[in-house]
């Protein structure tokens, strides 16, 4: 049963799908399906980098900790996506938390093992370097707006991510999947509780977004993109 749910789910993934039943059997045969509650680490930074992980069903909060102890949240991931990115070809450690935020199910894959079966299958390794490509380009994305953008900008560019990577199209808006405190959209560009209180205030009163009745973020994705520039 668990090898069926693990076939099943890898197939799904962009990273796989276009893998025969010959290529994508190897990279089942080497997977785990691991459960981890809420408040449970999957793994902390600095810790030996020797596994990635594809995430079947729950959510992963990716985050740092500087020398003061300050976190600095990276991203929060949701099923089908996989972590972390900067695992491969490389000796290392973890370099961020892995923090999961509700009753969670991994898949688990050795790096070494992976590894291997990237090698074994040139195909599959063009499109795992197109998605690190993806995620540099975002990094870079995301540097540019801290070097060219005042704090109000970075926050609008902030939430538009989240749109595209924690959002879902309800109504011709965009509703944030999770409950996200203004701390948190904080600690995910740096800046302080006070400045993002007062931006998602604003951004309120010229009707860009709004909390539902469960809290969540509705936003006007048309509306927040004109506020970007």
């Amino acid at each position: 049963m668990e090898v069926s749910i693990i076939k099943k789910h890898l197939q799904e993934v962009s990273l796989f799908k276009e893998l025969s039943e010959e290529e994508i059997q190897p990279i089942v045969d080497i997977s785990k399906l691991r459960s981890y509650q809420a408040k449970s680490y999957v793994f902390m930074q600095g810790e030996r980098l020797d596994r990635v992980f594809f995430i079947y069903a729950g959510k992963v909060k990716i985050h740092k900790t500087d020398l003061a102890g300050k976190e600095q949240i990276v991203s929060i991931l949701e099923a089908g996506d996989m972590f972390p990115h900067a695992g491969f070809f490389r000796e290392g450690q973890f370099p961020a938390h892995a923090e999961v935020l509700e009753s969670t199910e991994l898949i688990v894959i050795p790096v070494e093992q992976f590894e291997t079966i990237l090698l074994t299958y040139p195909k599959l390794c063009i499109k795992m370097f197109k998605v690190l490509g993806e995620k540099m380009v975002d990094l870079q994305n995301r540097l540019e707006e801290k070097i060219l953008r005042d704090t109000y900008q970075q926050i609008v560019m902030l939430l538009i991510r989240l749109c595209r990577s924690n959002g879902i199209e309800v109504n011709g808006k965009y509703k944030l999947t999770m409950h996200f405190t203004n701390q948190e959209l904080a600690n995910m560009i740096g800046t302080s509780r006070e400045t993002m209180n007062r931006t998602i205030n604003r951004l309120r009163k010229k009707a860009v977004l709004e909390l539902d009745r469960n809290g969540y973020f509705l936003i006007s994705l048309d509306k927040l993109d004109e506020e970007a520039f």
